[in-house]
């Protein structure tokens, strides 16, 4: 059984910076990435990247704001917020799968964490 666990979601102002981290109990996957879900919202894709590469994905509404980064010693994804908008307001998963048609861009989860929650003011 993979267990996720997220750390690093709280409150910040518009502009702020957290940054979330996933560790893994076992590093058997070729993909992890960040999603979320806000009020009322379905969970979207935020960030994504191939174990073991720089392949990484962003969603149009983070890029340029936020970075998805590994500590492959640690089996640690990490996720750099920077430049919050009270929009990025959502609970925050961790996931890990394998890729989709060749690609971790649209992999599909198998295993979430159990979501850490970030909320902007403005």
């Amino acid at each position: 059984q993979v267990q996720l666990v997220e750390s690093g979601g709280g409150a910040v102002q518009a502009g702020g910076s957290l940054r979330l981290s996933c560790t893994a109990s076992r590093y058997r996957y070729a993909c992890m990435g960040w999603f979320r879900q806000g009020p009322g919202a379905e969970r979207e894709r935020v960030a994504t990247l191939r174990i073991g590469t720089d392949n990484t994905y962003y969603a149009d509404s983070v890029k340029g704001r936020f970075t998805i980064s590994q500590d492959g010693d640690r089996n640690t994804v990490f996720l750099q917020m920077n430049g919050v908008k009270p929009e990025d307001t959502a609970m925050y998963y961790c996931a890990a799968g394998y890729p989709s048609a060749g690609y971790c861009a649209a992999f599909a989860a198998e295993y979430w964490g159990q979501g850490t929650q970030v909320t902007v003011s403005s």
